[in-house]
């Protein structure tokens, strides 16, 4: 049961918002609307299915945008903060380079009829 006691020199109004505050920290509003009216037992079930989908659905977003969240903050590029990142060129020099960050190998890509030519030369010098 909740209580609210007047404190000396405050206000009527004052304290009704403090009840009404405590009261919807509670839930009391929700439990009365709740029971002012008889739900039949199927209602009931279909409600709390359509309660239990929204609340799977509601898990499934905040999965989605957690995991959309983290491959944002795996793409973000090194050395791209303050001071990190590309810089001027000094001069004497063309083109800018990065001061920080990994250090990454060129990756060569080839296609499936670049790789068939290749195989079809080592076969054919190898027959030679």
């Amino acid at each position: 049961m909740i209580k609210v006691q007047v404190r000396p020199n405050e206000p009527l109004e004052a304290a009704l918002r403090r009840f009404k505050r405590q009261c919807n920290y509670a839930g009391i509003f929700r439990l009365a609307k709740k029971h002012s009216h008889h739900e039949k037992r199927s209602d009931k079930r279909r409600r709390e299915g359509r309660e239990r989908i929204r609340n799977i659905q509601r898990a499934m977003r905040k999965q989605m945008r957690s995991m959309t969240r983290s491959k944002r903050r795996k793409s973000k590029v090194r050395g791209g903060g303050r001071r990190g990142g590309m810089e001027e060129a000094p001069a004497g020099i063309s083109a800018a380079v990065p001061t920080s960050g990994p250090k990454r190998p060129e990756v060569i890509e080839t296609t499936a009829a670049q790789t068939s030519e290749t195989q079809t030369t080592s076969a054919a010098t190898s027959e030679s």
